[in-house]
């Protein structure tokens, strides 16, 4: 998540715990990545059309899924964090960035 470092002579290092636990201070990494992933979603839902990402994400496989449970999609991720925030009407709020932004800011610090 975080990537290697570049050491001063020019060599690369992966990070240890305890750097990686003093660039995150002690905050959940779950929400984290929750937040991160309605922030995206906001930022896919505004953008226009002609966007290849935006074409991809509204794409439909003709194929079937296979049986028994499915597994869960991104998006299947997205409404799950969406009703335990319990945020209606986002279709509303996303275009609004400043709206968008506080949820997703709550997103970092919610309790299950």
């Amino acid at each position: 998540m975080f990537g290697p470092t570049k050491e001063r002579d020019g060599t690369w290092r992966i990070k240890t715990n305890d750097e990686l636990d003093e660039l995150i201070r002690h905050k959940n990494i779950i929400n984290c990545v929750k937040a991160q992933r309605l922030s995206w979603f906001g930022h896919l839902h505004r953008m226009l059309e002609e966007r290849t990402v935006k074409k991809l994400y509204k794409w439909k496989q003709m194929l079937t899924r296979p049986l028994g449970r499915p597994k869960n999609r991104w998006e299947d991720n997205i409404r799950n964090d969406m009703k335990k925030l319990k945020i209606k009407n986002w279709t509303n709020y996303i275009q609004d960035r400043n709206k968008w932004k506080s949820y997703v800011e709550r997103a970092k610090t919610f309790k299950d």
